[in-house]
């Protein structure tokens, strides 16, 4: 499906400038009624990062509160814990991963193969993400995946630590990233990108080194959707860009001590060594 008028009527924005950038409230908001139930599933997967947040939320405190960016309301998850996956209505049903979790979860001998269930999570989200028809998103995924896996390889490597615990997923990429021993990880004919985010696994200012992934995150958006004119690719890419913005749009404000912890806290997240 083409959207001309819609894209035509999308701002032309830039990371390092918040002005005219809209929330990711207002984009879901106004989205939601102008995409084909098709694409508005491609949308959703984008936002099923705050589900995951919130379901995590949800299993260790019933009356946590949760992320509004969710698709899911605490009704949603209650109906989760109670009831089998095929027993729970169909418009409120989450993403199957998402009931997989819960099933190992609340096993109190669920190990989760050695890692932490924040991250067994997250491996299941890619997982399912990867398995969408839409090729960009598909790419997309893999390419944040692979980021992530390579800077805890690398972070594992410096630290001593085994990777087999701390990789998630099952690509290519994961898998030489458990195995390798080799400086790249044998990563040079796999990995386009290895070279970039093994020079900024080097910086060591965190707050630089995070702005370098989101520039080399929105210089891939741009690249990959240079040819998508009048797409759905071209506004999940305009949606992810406008994530990446308002990320650092607080730092502007009073709050930005206070998402200066919750980054180091995202980061200690993507590589939570268990002592």
């Amino acid at each position: 499906m083409q959207y001309h008028y819609l894209i035509a009527g999308l701002p032309d924005i830039q990371l390092d400038e918040a002005k005219d950038v809209p929330t990711m409230e207002t984009l879901k908001a106004d989205l939601e009624n102008a995409l084909s139930a098709e694409d508005l599933d491609l949308l959703h997967l984008i936002y099923a990062k705050f589900d995951n947040q919130n379901l995590l939320s949800y299993i260790r405190n019933k009356d946590a509160e949760l992320n509004p960016l969710g698709l899911f309301t605490s009704e949603d998850w209650k109906d989760l814990t109670m009831f089998g996956e095929t027993e729970l209505p169909t418009e409120n049903r989450p993403f199957p991963y998402m009931y997989q979790f819960y099933e190992q979860y609340k096993d109190d001998n669920a190990s989760f193969g050695g890692i932490s269930a924040d991250d067994y999570l997250s491996g299941l989200y890619y997982e399912y993400a990867m398995q969408n028809n839409n090729k960009f998103l598909h790419d997309w995924f893999e390419f944040n995946l692979n980021i992530n896996n390579l800077l805890t390889a690398i972070a594992c490597r410096k630290h001593g630590f085994d990777t087999q615990q701390f990789v998630i997923g099952d690509n290519e990429t994961a898998q030489l990233l458990r195995k390798s021993s080799a400086h790249d990880f044998g990563l040079k004919s796999v990995f386009d990108q290895v070279d970039a985010v093994m020079r900024i696994a080097e910086e060591t200012n965190l707050l630089t080194r995070e702005k370098q992934i989101d520039e080399l995150k929105w210089n891939w958006l741009e690249e990959n959707t240079f040819f998508n004119y009048f797409t759905i690719e071209r506004i999940l890419s305009f949606v992810l860009r406008c994530e990446l913005v308002n990320r650092w749009k607080p730092l502007t404000q009073e709050k930005g001590t206070q998402v200066f912890r919750e980054m180091l806290s995202e980061l200690k997240e993507g590589v939570s060594f268990e002592e």
